[in-house]
C-alpha cells in the first residue's frame, strides 16, 4: 500500500456516521485499497501523474482540531462575505462563522455531519453510491470517509432570492491534515438558486481536500454555481462534481482555478431529460509549479440538449495545466446541440499546457463544434497597444486579463462578478510580478 493510502485510511477506525452506512463504508474503502493509485497507463490521470504524491501522508483533520492556528484565519474577512453562508475550516463545520439568515422558506440548508448525527436514514442515502472502476479511488475514498459537508435542497417552485455562500477555509494546524467532504445540491422541478464556492486560505499549510458533490436538477430548475478555488500554494485539491438534469433544467457554472499546489476537477454532466441546457466556463491559471488539471465529461441523453463549454489556461514559470474535454452525444439524443472552446496561453517557456477535446456523437441532426488552442500573446496586438503608448508589461497585462475575462461572462449579476474579479486581478498580477 502506498504511504497516501495507509495515512487515509488510518481515519476510517475512528469515523463517526451511521450504522446503516457501515456496510457500504466498508466496501468502498476495501475497493480503494485493493486497486491502489491510478498509473500513468490510466488514460484518466495521464496528465496527473501520482507517483510523488503517493510518498505523502496526511493525519485526519479531525486528529488534530486542537491545533489549529485560529490567528491564521482573517475571520473579519469571512465574516465579511454575505449571508447566508456556511463556513468550513480544515473540513469541519464552523458554526460561529456561518450565518444562515437569509434564507426563504422551501429552502433547507444542512450540514452532513448534523444529518450523520440525528437525521433521517434517507437523507444521508447519497452516501451510498457506488464508484465501480478502479480508477475512481478518490471518489472510493470519500465515499467510505466523508463526514462533513453541506445538503442544501430547494422544493417546487421555490426561488431563493439571496445566493447562498459556501465557504470552505484551510489553516495551519500541527501536520498536514486530510478531509473528505461530500456535498448534496438538489433543486426540485422549477426551483431557483444560486451558490457561491470560496475556497480560500489562512496562512500556509499542505492540506489535502477530497470532495464529492452532487448536483440535482428537476424539471425546469435553475442553477448558478459559481467557484473560486485560491487555496494556499501548498494546498492539494482534489474535487469530483456529478450533476444530473432532468427536462429544460439550466446548469450555468463557473469555476476558477487560481491556487494550490495541485488542483484537479472532475465535471461530469449528465444531460438526462429532453431540452436541458449546461452552460459552463473556467479558467486555469497556473504558475509557480503549480499543476491544474480539469476534466469534463457532459453526456448528452435525451433529444434536444445543449451543452456550451469555455474554458481558458494561463501557463507561466514551471507549471503544468491539463484539460480533458469530452462531449458524447448518445444515441437518441437527436438535436442536440454542444460547443467547446478551450484556449490557453504559454508565459514562460518553462510551463507545459495539455489539451484534449473529444466529441463522440451517436445521433443524427446535431450541431457540435469544438476547438482547442495553446498559443502565446498576439504579438500584432501587442504592437498595437503600444503604438498608442502603452508600455509593453501593461501592453501584455491588459491582452492577458482580456483573455481571462471572457470566462467570466457567465455571471451576469455585476456584485457577483466582482467577487471573482478581485482575485482574478491579483493572481494576474502575481504572473507580471513574478
Amino acid at each position: 500500500m502506498s504511504a497516501l493510502l495507509d495515512s487515509l485510511a488510518s481515519g476510517y477506525q475512528a469515523l463517526p456516521g451511521r450504522t446503516e452506512l457501515e456496510d457500504s463504508r466498508r466496501a468502498a474503502l476495501a475497493d480503494a485499497l485493493r486497486d491502489g493509485l491510478p498509473g500513468t497507463r490510466s488514460e484518466r490521470w495521464k496528465y496527473t501523474p501520482l507517483r510523488a504524491f503517493e510518498r505523502r501522508s496526511f493525519v485526519p483533520a479531525r486528529q488534530h482540531e486542537a491545533t489549529l492556528d485560529t490567528q491564521a484565519l482573517d475571520r473579519q474577512a469571512l465574516s465579511a462575505i454575505p449571508a447566508p453562508r456556511l463556513v468550513f475550516v480544515n473540513g469541519r463545520f464552523d458554526a460561529a462563522a456561518s450565518d444562515v439568515a437569509g434564507l426563504d422558506a422551501g429552502v433547507s440548508l444542512q450540514t452532513l455531519s448534523g444529518l450523520l448525527g440525528d437525521g433521517d436514514a434517507r437523507e444521508v442515502n447519497f452516501l451510498a453510491r457506488r464508484f465501480d472502476r478502479a480508477d475512481e479511488v478518490f471518489a472510493r475514498l470519500n465515499a467510505a470517509l466523508a463526514e462533513e459537508g453541506v445538503v442544501l435542497r430547494v422544493q417546487d417552485g421555490v426561488r431563493q432570492t439571496a445566493p447562498v455562500h459556501l465557504v470552505f477555509a484551510g489553516a495551519p494546524a500541527g501536520a498536514d491534515l486530510a478531509w473528505h467532504s461530500r456535498h448534496l445540491i438538489e433543486l426540485r422541478q422549477d426551483a431557483r438558486l444560486t451558490v457561491i464556492e470560496h475556497h480560500l486560505a489562512g496562512g500556509a499549510h499542505q492540506h489535502l481536500a477530497n470532495t464529492l458533490a452532487h448536483v440535482h436538477l428537476g424539471a425546469r430548475a435553475q442553477l448558478i454555481h459559481l467557484r473560486l478555488q485560491d487555496d494556499a500554494v501548498g494546498a492539494s485539491q482534489l474535487l469530483r462534481t456529478d450533476a444530473v438534469l432532468a427536462r429544460e433544467a439550466v446548469y450555468r457554472r463557473l469555476d476558477v482555478e487560481l491556487g494550490a499546489a495541485l488542483s484537479r476537477h472532475e465535471l461530469n454532466i449528465a444531460l438526462q431529460g429532453e431540452g436541458a441546457k449546461a452552460i459552463a466556463n473556467g479558467i486555469l491559471l497556473a504558475d509557480g509549479k503549480r499543476h491544474l488539471d480539469t476534466r469534463l465529461g457532459i453526456d448528452h441523453i435525451a433529444r434536444d440538449t445543449a451543452c456550451d463549454l469555455l474554458w481558458r489556461g494561463l501557463g507561466a514559470g514551471r507549471s503544468r495545466a491539463a484539460f480533458h474535454g469530452g462531449i458524447l452525444i448518445r444515441a437518441g439524443a437527436d438535436g442536440s446541440a454542444a460547443s467547446l472552446s478551450n484556449k490557453n496561453l504559454l508565459l514562460s517557456a518553462g510551463a507545459e499546457i495539455d489539451t484534449q477535446p473529444v466529441l463522440e456523437i451517436h445521433a443524427d441532426e446535431v450541431q457540435a463544434a469544438h476547438g482547442a488552442a495553446v498559443g502565446q500573446l498576439d504579438a500584432a496586438s501587442v504592437f498595437y497597444l503600444r503604438s498608442r503608448g502603452i508600455p509593453e508589461a501593461q501592453a501584455r497585462a491588459m491582452l492577458t486579463a482580456a483573455f481571462c475575462r471572457q470566462a467570466l461572462d457567465v455571471i451576469g449579476d455585476a456584485a457577483q462578478r466582482a467577487l471573482f474579479e478581485g482575485p482574478l486581478d491579483a493572481a494576474l498580477a502575481r504572473l507580471e510580478a513574478a
